[in-house]
């Protein structure tokens, strides 16, 4: 039986990638988290998994060889808050028990598929795998980045295992803006279209910022990946070991926070038999409101993103990603039905 662990697996990525493998019959699934959050639970509770183990005593016990033969691990466990400043814990978190546990992967002959994100491009206009665009905003980008840059030296440049004894596959991906079912716990941090969602039951509108960077009110542009793209494409290179890298994961396509918006009123008013409307009638009839941009992330606010997926590609992978408009209709239906 096949034996995979997944850390961070309460959480919105790896519940999601638990409930992936258990489409395909893998319940031997070690899951790893930090359950303070108690209310994390309930993403646990709807998968099948073989134990589970506290983030605080598994990295150890893993590097000796305690949960016996593991195919993969599935590191999705982090501090993932874009604006904690405390840059100790940071670096703990994201990059000092990331290298640990890619030591105990080779090892243990362990693949390792790990999270890393957007973030490192910050600023910058291109978003290709490249350290000539690499440039966070924050220290958050940062401990990723520095993960990556460690893989690249440790796994050779491309990962081409050009350095002995580096065989066994290492995969990161550079999440863009996921979204979809099970965030709920994640506060502040969960998607646009999560607190949208819960904006027009509470209030009969959504939220957006106003303009900023250049970009007119709701039009800064993000590329927004749904969540069960991001599981098919962990799954892929799941199933092809030979491939090894640093890849982004989005849809391949900037839309700008308006589209989200219009995707949740519309499909919310469809919920309700009412017609669907355009963005300027969406407007008219008070149904978005533009807020002042924050204070608190100017400077460190990435108002245009967009995966290039050429690398992606190259490896073979030709999965399809569905736009804003289909999958955030698909999960505002999700979560329709949850209440």
């Amino acid at each position: 039986m096949t034996r995979v662990v997944v850390t961070g697996a309460a959480g919105f990525i790896g519940s999601n990638i638990i409930k992936g493998l258990n489409a395909r019959g893998i319940t031997d699934v070690i899951a790893v988290d930090d359950l303070k959050q108690g209310d994390k639970f309930l993403n646990l509770s709807k998968v099948q998994i073989a134990d589970y183990v506290d983030a605080d005593t598994f990295y150890d016990e893993f590097a000796t060889g305690h949960y016996g033969q593991v195919e993969a691990v599935f590191h999705e466990g982090a501090c993932s808050d874009t604006m904690e400043m405390d840059g100790k814990y940071m670096m703990a978190n994201n990059y000092t028990l990331s290298c640990q546990l890619f030591q105990a992967c080779q090892k243990r002959g362990a693949r390792l598929l790990y999270a890393s994100s957007a973030a490192t491009y910050g600023g910058s206009d291109t978003f290709r795998e490249d350290p000539a665009f690499e440039a966070p905003l924050n220290v958050y980008g940062y401990s990723k980045l520095l993960f990556d840059q460690r893989m690249r030296r440790d796994c050779g440049e491309n990962f081409h295992r050009t350095k002995a004894g580096k065989t066994h596959q290492v995969v990161g991906f550079r999440y863009f803006n996921v979204y979809g079912p099970h965030e709920q716990h994640k506060g502040r941090m969960a998607s646009v279209a999560y607190h949208q969602y819960h904006q027009f039951l509470k209030e009969g509108k959504v939220k957006l910022f106003g303009e900023y960077g250049g970009y007119a009110p709701g039009a800064q542009m993000r590329d927004f990946v749904f969540i069960d793209d991001v599981v098919a494409v962990n799954l892929w290179f799941f199933d092809h070991p030979a491939q090894s890298g640093i890849f982004n994961l989005g849809s391949g396509h900037a839309q700008p926070f308006n589209d989200v918006a219009s995707s949740v009123v519309n499909t919310m008013r469809a919920l309700r038999g009412e017609a669907a409307l355009d963005l300027p009638a969406i407007a008219a009839q008070g149904l978005v409101e533009y807020i002042p941009f924050p204070d608190a992330l100017r400077g460190k606010y990435q108002c245009y993103t967009q995966a290039d997926l050429s690398a992606l590609r190259a490896t073979g992978c030709d999965h399809t990603f569905a736009n804003v408009q289909t999958g955030v209709a698909q999960y505002v239906k999700w979560l329709a039905q949850q209440a």
